[in-house]
């Protein structure tokens, strides 16, 4: 996985394990990063468990940690799900759980890792995402990463009784 590392920021990226899932569930409860999530249910280690045997185990997802180059601490993780190998193409996600990794580049370092991993290891031709139409800072981290706006969903989700808007975005493999 040595490839798998940006100096200028910082950080590298290794495969999720077993003992990242206290980590992982910690994470996914904090209000600010839950409130990133379309999805925003209490995040338990039964759930965390059922996603690796339902979707890491059988190929339909990988997940990664992102850690801190210099001391080794997991600051957050990117993922890729739905893998569909007919189409090669999957979603990408990511969370940052550690609020002081925030803002110093680190999220749209591991997009870009993550997408070399996605291009050149599993051989994708696209990755795509969706990211709430307000999270501008989201936004602008992953047209820095190689994504690009593909679409405006209006009224696409509908939390704690509101309908918010979705931004679709994608990068795709060119040199394919």
């Amino acid at each position: 996985m040595e490839k798998y590392v940006d100096r200028e920021a910082g950080i590298y990226l290794r495969l999720m394990n077993d003992d990242d899932t206290d980590s992982v569930v910690t994470w996914r409860n904090r209000e600010d990063v839950r409130k990133r999530f379309i999805y925003r249910e209490p995040f338990t280690r039964a759930t965390h468990e059922n996603w690796i045997k339902n979707m890491v185990e059988t190929g339909r997802a990988v997940q990664m940690i992102i850690c801190d180059l210099e001391t080794e601490k997991p600051l957050g993780s990117v993922y890729i799900r739905d893998i569909d190998r007919q189409h090669n193409k999957a979603e990408y996600g990511i969370f940052i759980g550690e609020a002081q990794a925030r803002g110093r580049g680190a999220g749209t370092a591991a997009a870009k890792l993550m997408l070399r991993y996605c291009f050149q290891e599993e051989g994708l031709h696209r990755v795509y995402l969706r990211v709430f139409a307000h999270n501008v800072q989201a936004i602008r981290s992953y047209e820095k990463a190689g994504f690009v706006r593909e679409g405006f969903l209006k009224d696409d989700v509908y939390i704690d009784g509101s309908y918010w808007d979705m931004i679709w975005m994608a990068a795709v493999n060119t040199d394919k």
